[in-house]
């Protein structure tokens, strides 16, 4: 047995410290200079800890930055496509040098990090390389121009992975860190892993591109997004109620894994689609589903850009194998689910919903036909529509 993908860089990162350092850390967090993290940085800090960005042990440096935006490699060689920045307002960076306390926007202490170079945040560069656009009604793209003009970068310690409330939002009981789901996989037995990724619900033409995944792997792992998402997505909680009820029926538990990848969306469509892809293989997947317009928003990117981005790429350097997906949807014609490849394109005969005729459906309390999405999960985002909890 050749067992699982090895991580990114060939060693999973871990900066979480045992309990004797981190009552250390608490004690000196005192008189360190202090930083209050956003959702997204915090969200970033979790997934260095926990080795989700590995090879990455901490804020990238500006020779990383800069390398990631223009040709989307870290400075040792390995493919990376999102900046992981801790940009901080000007004249507030803290001495190089020095160590800073990192607590999470709920005020607890997350982490610390040894301060090792400030230098200037390049949003341009950040936006034109990553969104393709500077435009700031792109939620990414805003959410960068809105960050401090300041970076700084260094090696972090963490003194714990989820800060989250607890409760259904937390996801304590599902927030597998990538030793854990790799753990997993070993003890039941696979080696080839397909990895979804989602921060919607899992409707029908979802299911189908699952299914065909499934038939190549030993097993699937469904891992929906839970960190910061922009206004207007359906929320976190609900989608996993959702994704619990549909793998409850139609799902085979022997072959199938769900837990929570507790990163911050950043909307960047194929660049994010290479991110996506790089933190599965962390986790242990060996093939990564990607569908058409993956992270996209608005009129950004092409339909398929986030699969074009993929033949860019060395495989071999990227090590998890993409797998791309034309639309797909219910034929009548056929009387099943069906893409591009494997029936003709019929003029209206795809049953095809936008997202407001969804939400008409869903707040008039009526599922969308069957066709489309299963009952089950309409059940679910009927309810939350009723109580007023379906969206962020």
């Amino acid at each position: 047995m050749s067992g699982l993908i090895a991580p990114h860089g060939g060693k999973l990162v871990n900066c979480l410290v045992d309990e004797v350092r981190a009552g250390a850390l608490r004690k000196q967090a005192a008189g360190m200079a202090r930083i209050d993290l956003t959702a997204k940085q915090s969200c970033d800090l979790e997934l260095i800890a926990n080795g989700g960005y590995s090879p990455l042990t901490g804020f990238m440096n500006r020779a990383d930055f800069e390398s990631v935006c223009k040709g989307m490699k870290l400075t040792t060689g390995e493919v990376w496509s999102i900046p992981v920045l801790l940009a901080v307002a000007k004249g507030t960076a803290p001495a190089v040098g020095s160590h800073v306390a990192l607590y999470a926007p709920n005020g607890v202490l997350q982490g610390v990090m040894t301060v090792k170079e400030e230098f200037a945040h390049d949003k341009a560069l950040e936006c034109k390389s990553v969104f393709r656009t500077d435009d700031p009604a792109h939620p990414g793209a805003a959410q960068v121009l809105a960050e401090g003009d300041v970076c700084i970068s260094g090696p972090v310690e963490v003194l714990t992975l989820c800060v989250d409330p607890t409760g259904d939002e937390a996801f304590l009981d599902r927030r597998l860190t990538p030793a854990q789901t790799r753990a997993g996989f070993q003890a039941k037995g696979w080696q080839t892993v397909v990895a979804f990724q989602t921060r919607n619900p899992i409707h029908r033409a979802h299911e189908y591109v699952i299914k065909c995944a499934q038939e190549i792997t030993d097993g699937l792992l469904i891992h929906p997004l839970v960190g910061e998402t922009k206004k207007g997505d359906i929320r976190a909680d609900v989608r996993m109620k959702a994704i619990d009820a549909l793998v409850a029926k139609y799902f085979n538990p022997a072959t199938t894994m769900v837990t929570v990848l507790p990163a911050a969306m950043r909307y960047a469509g194929p660049r994010e689609a290479v991110h996506h892809a790089v933190m599965r293989k962390n986790y242990g997947c060996s093939h990564f589903i990607v569908g058409r317009d993956h992270a996209g928003v608005g009129n950004y990117y092409g339909t398929y850009d986030a699969q074009k981005i993929f033949d860019e790429i060395d495989g071999a350097a990227l090590g998890i194998e993409p797998l791309k997906f034309e639309h797909t949807g219910y034929s009548k014609s056929y009387g099943g689910m069906v893409s591009g490849k494997t029936f003709p394109k019929i003029e209206g005969d795809i049953i095809n919903l936008s997202g407001t005729a969804v939400r008409d459906l869903l707040f008039k309390g009526e599922r969308p036909p069957v066709e489309f999405s299963r009952p089950e999960v309409a059940d679910v985002l009927i309810a939350a529509a009723k109580d007023g909890k379906l969206f962020v």
